[in-house]
């Protein structure tokens, strides 16, 4: 397959990190290079800043820190794995990206969108997904499902009424630019949410 940026997203507890999974595996077994990675994360700077980001303790961490510190594991992240893995010829996998900055921060959190916008942009440096999934579910049973995972982390515990913001969020992004962000139905199995993400896969990205 001719290398793509592939980025997954939904709610928490959407399942959308099951499906970076699958989908890393079934590229793999097509013959595609893969590099799988998550946001934030991915790199030692990426993965100190996620620790910040999630510990339920920081309690005080306002929305415009939240998106800097966003943008900041974002922006090493792009510059140290994405840029050079794709500049090799490399598929890129990457569980959350820019979108759930929009979702969360903006949508969900209140901040400007035209701010939130060009923060993105600053940080990704001209990198941009080819293809964004997001993953589809009823907030309420994305909630039963992150609940049986333990302790929620401080993104998961603002609660129903947060995620189901990030749910619009999501939806208006999917309506703005339909050409690259696609729903998928992420009720049923994991398998057969797969075939549904691979069905799309397939035919938005040459396999």
């Amino acid at each position: 397959m001719s290398p793509a940026f592939i980025t997954l997203e939904g709610i928490d507890g959407s399942g959308k990190s099951t499906q970076a999974a699958l989908l890393a595996a079934a590229l793999e077994h097509a013959g595609a290079s893969v590099c799988h990675l998550r946001e934030p994360g991915g790199t030692t700077i990426s993965e100190n800043i996620r620790a910040l980001l999630l510990d339920p303790d920081n309690t005080k961490m306002g929305t415009t820190c939240e998106l800097l510190l966003y943008e900041a594991a974002r922006a090493q992240l792009v510059h140290e794995v994405i840029a050079p893995a794709l500049a090799a010829g490399k598929t890129v996998i990457c569980d959350r990206f820019y979108d759930s900055t929009t979702a969360y921060q903006a949508f969900a959190g209140g901040l400007d969108r035209d701010r939130v916008r060009l923060a993105n942009e600053l940080a990704v440096d001209g990198v941009h997904p080819t293809l964004t999934l997001v993953f589809d579910l009823p907030v309420e049973a994305a909630a039963h499902r992150a609940a049986g995972r333990g302790a929620a982390d401080r993104m998961e515990a603002k609660g129903i009424a947060y995620q189901r913001r990030v749910a619009e969020g999501f939806h208006a992004l999917a309506a703005e630019e339909p050409a690259r962000v696609r729903l998928v139905d992420a009720s049923g199995t994991p398998s057969e949410v797969h075939a549904r993400a691979l069905a799309i896969v397939r035919e938005a990205v040459s396999l």
